[in-house]
């Protein structure tokens, strides 16, 4: 299978469309050739390239969200939703409610559609620095987002082992890339960044963490992979293989927006982080089953980061 085809004919339900990941996993499915179909509780003017259902799968009946994918002949769904909720509670409707609704949807279905769950790296916890993440290590979350995200990914785990659903857990790294969430640390740097004069400089918290982080584009191209790749149940890590640090990444987006490096003057104080201190992803397994790896290098997309805007 090429990164450019897969066997499903039928349309593409993207769960989270206007997000930054589902954004991407629009596009690259749109570019296959698929019919997409975008599902999010609010519109966006990003995802007016493809039809469009504002629904909050969270809240509804699944018996509704079921009638919609059966009407819409729906072969694949995408779970590219998440967000950056700051609450235990809010985290767990995002994580945990939705991905059991959602898989009551595609369970009640006369088909059987596949599910592509877009998990998180800091399923694991905390590991020691210098360990490779592969898919056998246990799993052992150490914050709220950690826990909610295993949860969702272990219903879908579930859900598979039982024959209710065609159902596939990519655990991503952090992303970085075109359009990324203000509420990230990157996404926040950016943003701080475009308001800098010049000759300003940029106070900021930066955490003494090296943490492996892929582009978004990458991710999506590994979705479409996994949409026909991979027996139901599979897991599969999505990163670079690589542990930059936090301060090599801010360095780079500084130098790749045209700021000179003494722009940063970092600060002390304590950093928020949805997982441990170290990340790095065993990736190849992915490569091994799904013919895939990344392919957007940290600087260039770091750069395309700074570039984009709507």
């Amino acid at each position: 299978m090429t990164p450019s085809d897969t066997s499903r004919s039928g349309t593409v339900a993207v769960l989270g469309a206007t997000g930054g990941i589902g954004r991407q996993v629009s596009a690259v499915f749109s570019r296959a050739g698929h019919e997409v179909l975008g599902v999010a509780r609010h519109p966006a003017p990003h995802a007016a390239h493809h039809p469009f259902v504002p629904l909050d799968v969270a809240a509804a009946d699944p018996a509704e969200t079921a009638a919609l994918l059966a009407a819409r002949k729906v072969e694949l769904v995408v779970n590219a939703t998440g967000g950056w909720a700051v609450t235990e509670e809010a985290m767990h409707h995002a994580h945990v409610r939705l991905v059991d609704r959602m898989l009551a949807a595609v369970a009640a279905l006369p088909t059987r559609p596949r599910v592509v769950h877009i998990g998180s790296i800091h399923e694991y916890g905390f590991v020691p620095p210098g360990t490779a993440i592969d898919e056998t290590l246990a799993t052992d979350p150490s914050t709220p987002y950690a826990r909610t995200k295993l949860a969702g990914s272990q219903a879908v785990l579930e859900a598979a082992r039982a024959g209710d659903v065609d159902g596939v857990v990519l655990r991503a790294v952090n992303v970085c890339g075109p359009y990324p969430s203000g509420a990230s640390f990157l996404g926040a740097v950016l943003q701080r960044l475009r308001a800098v004069a010049p000759g300003e400089r940029l106070e900021l918290m930066i955490a003494d963490a090296a943490r492996d982080y892929i582009d978004v584009r990458d991710v999506a191209s590994a979705v479409l992979r996994a949409a026909d790749g991979a027996d139901s149940g599979a897991v599969f890590n999505i990163g670079r293989g690589e542990a930059p640090t936090m301060r090599d990444l801010v360095t780079t987006l500084v130098d790749v927006a045209g700021f000179p490096p003494e722009t940063i003057k970092e600060t002390g104080g304590p950093v928020e982080s949805k997982g441990g201190g170290w990340t790095k992803a065993d990736i190849r397994r992915a490569e091994r089953v799904l013919g895939w790896r990344p392919a957007i290098g940290l600087r260039d997309s770091l750069r395309d980061m700074w570039e984009a805007r709507d």
